[in-house]
């Protein structure tokens, strides 16, 4: 196999701009599906069935049907209908985040059902009502149980954004496609695809088990 370095020495500019967009798109798409998955995830665990089903439903959907079909959805259907045009970098904003919001959504649930019933109850003998039980007294308590599967999420969602590319966002496998086409190569631009999402996961992967050692200690 002849293996040309120089041509991955031409486009390293352009992958070092898709790693930064991979990475913020990661970022804004694990903190906001994050926000929106903790409103989700506690609309879940309402008893009232009745106000609980659109949450089990938001979560069914995203979580039963594949993210390259809910980013050519938002690419093509929602982006369009607010801007008036399409982008792919805010349609991959918006599609990670709804997506990751399913998945983070049962991770919050099951994190906060998993905490025993007398804690809920000891914070209302306190006083406080459900809302300030739930800010003060158990969300801190399963955020720590959270962490792993968070973690996991996370690292799932910065290779599942290599689909974005589909729609044209300049990330790491877009680039990677644009250098097979120029060049008709398929190794080169394939194997450093792989090997940069390989190191932005394995760093993540290394931070994250630092911070659950941190917090096994504290």
């Amino acid at each position: 196999m002849d293996f040309k370095f120089d041509i991955i020495i031409d486009y390293a500019p352009y992958f070092w701009e898709g790693t930064l967009l991979t990475i913020g798109l990661s970022i804004a798409g694990i903190l906001l599906g994050t926000i929106l998955g903790l409103f989700i995830g506690l609309g879940k665990i309402i008893r009232n069935k009745w106000l609980a089903f659109p949450f089990t439903c938001y979560v069914t959907f995203f979580r039963g049907t594949p993210l390259l079909v809910q980013i050519l959805l938002v690419h093509f259907g929602v982006v369009p209908l607010f801007l008036g045009e399409t982008n792919g970098i805010v349609a991959g904003v918006i599609a990670l985040t709804l997506n990751a919001a399913g998945y983070i959504a049962e991770i919050f649930r099951a994190g906060i059902q998993s905490l025993d019933k007398g804690q809920m109850e000891a914070a209302r003998s306190l006083g406080m009502n459900y809302f300030q039980a739930m800010r003060y007294v158990i969300v801190p308590q399963a955020f720590k149980r959270m962490i792993p599967p968070l973690g996991n999420e996370f690292v799932v969602l910065i290779k599942d954004s290599s689909l974005l590319s589909v729609v044209a966002t300049p990330e790491i496998m877009y680039w990677g496609r644009m250098m097979t086409g120029q060049y008709a190569r398929v190794w080169e631009p394939y194997l450093t695809a792989a090997f940069i999402y390989l190191f932005l996961t394995l760093t993540l992967t290394i931070l994250l088990n630092q911070l659950e050692k941190r917090l096994k200690t504290e």
